[in-house]
């Protein structure tokens, strides 16, 4: 599938947050990923911290997005719902970013909110990927 990652000079460097400014793509099928957690397969939650618990949001990313046929290349925009978002979150959700989409990072939008579904999820992750 033809993607192009763009940073344009016009707007801040966003690569060593861990995402991409813009992404453009065409496909066969797009996969839109449910928002995801630090849940396990047996409803256990996975860490306690910012860092954790996005790092296993985004493992679960992975397997859904493999579930639709796709893998991480193919995710082309997050949606982070962090509760009680503040600056001091930037470095704990940007370096599990970079550690999973070492190249070629999707677009992602970073929501702040009082509450998640479960009163200890930190975070939620929502992806779209476009697969060929």
């Amino acid at each position: 599938m033809p993607k192009q990652h763009l940073n344009p000079p016009s707007l801040f460097s966003s690569i060593e947050h861990g995402f991409s400014q813009v992404v453009v793509t065409s496909g066969a099928k797009t996969v839109f990923i449910s928002g995801q957690t630090a849940w396990d397969v047996n409803k256990k939650i996975v860490g306690r911290t910012l860092g954790e618990q996005t790092r296993q949001a985004l493992r679960n990313v992975k397997a859904a997005v493999e579930a639709g046929g796709g893998n991480l290349r193919d995710i082309v925009a997050l949606r982070i719902y962090i509760v009680h978002h503040a600056e001091r979150n930037l470095e704990s959700v940007g370096s599990a970013l970079r550690e999973v989409f070492t190249t070629d990072p999707p677009t992602s939008t970073w929501i702040g909110v009082s509450s998640l579904a479960v009163p200890d999820f930190l975070i939620e992750i929502e992806a779209t990927a476009v697969l060929e």
